[in-house]
């Protein structure tokens, strides 16, 4: 623990930092030592005994042969004390090194200048250092100390020589062109792969690619998803070639290429047209192939397309090349997202804190000194001073830390990629940036002809705050709801911050307000345009109960007593969702939590949104219970006492309106306690354009960083009344917003998911196969649910006393003695020192459906190898990633199975039995995977059930079989301090990194076992269905629908 002295600082401004307490050194270490010379701590909890530096505004970058170097680079320090230095390679070491005191060894001047680091990311084939090239002046919290900057372009250095040498180069030149101390790069595409064009080879200018892919003419509108705020290019790339002007003509081959193909490559066709070549007689050339195409493949439509993609946009050859134009893809979405316009950052102070939140920090530590200097825990000569009436409201608690110690971890989303030079003790290096909304801006009163002469009032300053939390960050239709660890979707803080001078007097007040979807499980497609929410069907009451109780835990101690204001509908497509939150929130009977309805598309119907007012007064004895954060003349006055919880379905258009009414009124509140008349409401007053101009930016901001456009009923926000026109631009927002969910979203959730630190680098993989990703928490309650299902299957299917070796959840056709089949279930395999047990599991109702127990005498051989279920996409079709293994075993009276009928018999051997179609020990060898006939779909009765599974397993001769795939090794990244993580339920597993593995250690667990119990199962290595097998049984249709889907999903990504 660190303790706590006070410690005068020669640059305080009150006094009321004289008495504030301070971050004391760990105990048992000299200050003056070394971080790098203390054995006992690790780098990240090394701090020297005084305020700690903030992070370097200005940091110098040098490719040289051994590494990236950096150093901080400000007037009057043109040798500082060391540098740091990261090594060339995928696994980049971080070293801080002692300056070279100016020796020629290191020529700074070749150096190039940046505002600061946001992380490090490693991908397939190298590591990456961002770094933030431009930023954009937000303002300043009431004066020069506190600077707010945004963030505007992002640049990512490859941790490769030759190709960080060029990218560097180009960062200079455009340095020295603009004659400026730091970059200033307006294209983050211009700069990210500029390595690209120096490699030797044909490859792809990402600059041109936005106007590559493309569907509609170039004279239509296109929905510009996500990129409002990002600053237009000053300077043209210049990158244009024939290539892409061919590509831009739209002609069908190209398009129907590019919409169809992931891979952004151009054909060696089109990439070897010459220098002079005449656009349109390759526009002809392509309406050539395209017919010529569509003879040879006759006019089916599969075969069409598939030959288009073969033709002029085929897939990688390798999976090197594949990995690397992913790499690009990933990194290009990862800038996307720091420069969207929707990151800040400052240097000097915390921003992810409000004002009363710091204040009652200040106030607990001083609490923790007081009480430890009376129970003589501090060290000698440390005095604590007793507080005084004096409060700054700008106050920064424990300044002795690093600043990325300070911040509120919830808010601070670059917190993983940071996580190297943390670990390294670069305090310094560490940028903290928070995602949200940020608006500094001021207006003057309308002047009072009752008020005295000798009385003035200056100009206001209204400041708006929004932090958007990282817990279950996401995308609209991505993440709903609440997750296993009670934290909800979209959740934002906003604080307005306002200051008022009157006579001499500063009046700082903060108010504080709470945005997050409805804290129960539930999913919202994204097919359609309004599509209706339901509850999650695999949750139980129980658990939403035990959610919402967790979330409201969690939350009232930090924002006290909380008012709930659902404005979602109560009846129609919203109306299951909204009686399930008022049945919990009642039965959640809490004190400190209220509900409150509001129905607001009824109560404002036929645009009267004047109709809000009466929510404000029907709530007004809770907003003079819960006053506000009120310094004056550093005194302070008052404190807020609770806070508002306001959410819609989307906690988006409908909430921004509310909560800005709410804020108008609290704003008038905060006027007349210091005697000053409310601006009128209506008219074009300075006020009212400052005020609505304000909360419609922090609107759409919020909108565009959750559902991709910018929030609806924009209007009424900035304006103050609807009309016509903003609902015709309200249905344009809603189209694009359907657009962004159905052809986007799911590859940005992965990038998210990923640059959060939630989920490796396997996340991609699987959105190639399934074209879409898992929520990480998802994963980590499919791993409680799985190893229950295992202890579940153990106390219902072993014997008294059977020892149990291990349990294992896997993959398998629903029947035995098939290999491929159209039905797969996840099954519970169990390996005991006397059987194998494979487990059918009803996960939904928690129980073992129908067990078979094979002793481990009768187990004759096993094979294991490649199990390709789909060949449609290459990371399905990797055999280290889809690997399974057969078990065969002799067909005897010893078999025994059992199964679930809710009467007393559960044998399927009582059950009329047929010839079993067991496999013949000659013809094994030569077994092709089949799929099973489907028959027609009739209701089936316990003797069918019985019948069936005693014709597929109860063979009388020769063999049975039964074929498992190994679940994919996927584990979620777990931050330090979670209460959950994501691991494979038997420990025997641990450390496998592919299914590859996973199957080898399963087999040889069963092998073991066997000889334990006198057996010798032979082990062959034999794919139990290759990629040849899986290709022939894969059907034209099959093909057809995944095709389409690529259309859909991967089209709208390039």
């Amino acid at each position: 623990m660190k303790r706590l002295f006070s410690k005068s600082s020669k640059n305080a401004t009150s006094s009321a930092k004289t008495s504030a307490p301070a971050e004391l050194p760990m105990a048992g270490r000299t200050p003056a030592r070394p971080a790098s010379m203390t054995p006992s701590l690790q780098p990240n909890y090394v701090v020297p005994p005084v305020p700690h530096p903030n992070p370097h505004e200005h940091i110098a970058l040098l490719a040289s042969e051994d590494g990236l170097l950096m150093r901080p680079h400000r007037a009057g320090l043109p040798y500082p004390a060391s540098y740091v230095r990261i090594s060339w390679g995928k696994t980049a070491n971080i070293a801080e090194l002692p300056s070279d005191g100016g020796s020629p060894s290191v020529d700074w001047k070749e150096s190039v200048v940046i505002y600061g680091i946001v992380g490090l990311m490693t991908l397939f084939n190298a590591s990456y250092l961002l770094v933030i090239t431009s930023r954009s002046d937000i303002g300043q919290l009431f004066d020069a100390s506190h600077l707010i900057y945004g963030v505007k372009s992002v640049v990512s250095i490859p941790l490769v020589k030759n190709r960080a040498k060029s990218i560097l180069s180009r960062m200079a030149s455009r340095n020295t062109s603009v004659n400026r101390p730091s970059l200033l790069v307006s294209s983050v595409d211009d700069l990210q792969f500029l390595d690209e064009g120096t490699s030797g080879g044909p490859q792809v200018k990402f600059a041109d690619e936005e106007e590559v892919k493309i569907l509609t003419p170039r004279d239509q509108v296109k929905f510009p998803i996500n990129s409002a705020d990002r600053p237009a290019s000053p300077v043209s790339s210049g990158a244009s070639t024939p290539a892409s002007d061919v590509s831009m003509t739209h002609s069908p081959v190209s398009t129907i290429a590019n919409r169809m193909s992931f891979w952004s490559r151009l054909s060696k066709r089109a990439s070897s047209v010459s220098e002079g070549a005449d656009v349109e007689e390759s526009l002809l050339d392509e309406r050539e192939l395209f017919d010529s195409i569509i003879h040879d493949a006759e006019g089916v439509p599969d075969k069409v397309i598939s030959s288009i993609i073969a033709a002029t946009a085929p897939p990688p050859e390798s999976s090197e090349e594949r990995n690397s134009e992913l790499e690009q893809r990933i990194l290009r979405r990862c800038l996307r997202e720091f420069t969207k316009g929707d990151m800040y950052f400052a240097l000097h102070f915390d921003i992810t804190r409000s004002l009363q939140h710091k204040h009652e920090q200040f106030t607990k530590l001083h609490a923790q000194n007081k009480l430890l200097s009376e129970l003589d825990a501090l060290p000698k000569r440390t005095t604590v001073n007793p507080l005084d009436d004096k409060v700054d409201a700008l106050f920064e608690p424990s300044v002795m830390l690093p600043l990325w110690r300070r911040v509120d971890r919830h808010f601070w989303w670059n917190e993983w990629l940071s996580k190297p030079f943390m670990d390294a003790g670069l305090h310094s290096y560490v940028t903290p940036i928070m995602q949200g909304y940020i608006q500094i801006s001021s207006f003057d009163l309308p002047k009072d002809t009752s008020a005295m002469q000798d009385d003035s009032a200056g100009p206001v300053d209204y400041i708006v705050i929004s932090r958007r939390s990282r817990d279950r960050a996401g995308l609209r239709y991505q993440r709903r709801g609440v997750d296993d660890e009670a934290h909800v979707a979209n959740f934002v803080e906003t604080e307005v911050i306002m200051r008022v001078q009157r006579n001499g007097i500063s009046n700082i007040f903060s108010y504080v307000q709470i945005r997050g979807s409805i804290p129960l499980f539930w999913t919202q497609s994204g097919y359609s345009m309004k599509p209706p929410p339901v509850l999650a069907p695999e949750r139980t009451p129980a658990q939403n109960l035990d959610a919402i109780k967790r979330h409201f835990r969690r939350a009232v101690p930090v924002y006290g007593p909380h008012t709930i204001v659902n404005l979602a509908e109560q009846h129609g497509k919203e109306g299951m969702i909204t009686n399930a939150y008022r049945e919990y929130a009642t039965k959640l009977d809490a004190k400190d939590v209220r509900y409150c309805e509001f129905d607001f598309h009824r109560e404002t119907k036929g645009m009267k949104y004047e109709n809000i007012s009466k929510l404000i007064t029907q709530l007004e004895r809770v907003f003079e219970s819960q006053g506000f954060f009120w310094v004056s003349n550093n005194m302070l006055l008052s404190k807020q006492k609770g806070v508002f919880r306001v959410n819609c379905i989307d906690c988006l258009d409908r909430t921004n309106v509310v909560q800005s009414a709410f804020a108008r009124h609290v704003m008038n509140m905060q006027l007349e306690a210091v005697g000053l008349l409310s601006p009128p409401q209506s008219g074009k007053s300075g006020v009212e354009v400052i005020f609505n101009d304000v909360w419609a930016n922090n609107g759409d901001a919020i909108s565009r960083a959750y559902a991709g456009t910018s929030a609806l009923k924009g209007d009424f926000t900035r304006t103050g009344k609807r009309d016509l026109g903003g609902m015709l631009n309200d249905g344009v927002n809603s189209l694009a917003r359907m657009y962004s969910a159905t052809f986007s979203d799911w590859f940005c959730q992965a990038v998210i998911d990923f640059m959060l630190g939630y989920r490796t680098l396997s996340v991609f993989e699987e959105f190639l196969i399934k074209l879409q990703s898992t929520d990480p928490r998802e994963l980590i309650r499919l791993s409680k649910i799985r190893a229950e299902a295992i202890a579940t299957s153990v106390a219902r299917v072993l014997s008294e006393g059977e020892t149990l070796i291990s349990g294992w959840t896997i993959f398998s056709p629903e029947q035995l003695n098939v290999k491929f089949d159209d039905r797969f279930e996840e099954k519970v395999l169990l390996l005991s020192a006397r059987a194998l047990y494979i487990v059918s599991y009803d996960y939904s109702l928690e129980k073992a459906k129908m067990y078979i127990c094979i002793p481990l005498g009768a187990i004759a051989r096993l094979e294991k190898g490649a199990y390709i279920i789909s060949p449609l996409e290459e990371a399905s079709r990797d055999p280290v990633q889809n690997a399974g293994f057969s078990v065969y075993w002799h067909s005897s009276d010893k078999i025994s199975m059992r199964m679930t009928s809710y009467s007393i018999r559960n044998c399927p051997g009582d059950a009329p039995t047929r010839s079993p179609p067991a496999v013949s020990a000659s013809s094994s060898s030569q077994f092709k995977p089949m799929l099973p006939r489907r028959e027609p779909m009739k209701t089936a009765n316990l003797s069918g059930i019985m019948s069936k599974v005693s014709e597929n397993a109860a063979g009388a001769t020769n063999f049975c079989f039964a074929a498992f795939k190994a679940l994919p090794v996927d584990p979620a990244r777990v931050r330090s301090g979670s209460s959950i993580g994501y691991a494979e339920p038997a420990d025997d597993l641990a450390g496998a990194t592919t299914c590859k593995q996973v199957v080898d250690m399963m087999v040889d667990g069963i092998k073991r076992a066997c000889e334990d119990a006198g057996n010798s199962p032979v082990v062959t290595d034999r794919d139990v269905v290759s990629l040849t097998e899986a290709q022939k049984m894969t059907s034209i249709y099959a093909k057809m629908e995944y095709g389409v889907k690529r259309l859909i999903w991967l089209g709208g990504l390039v």
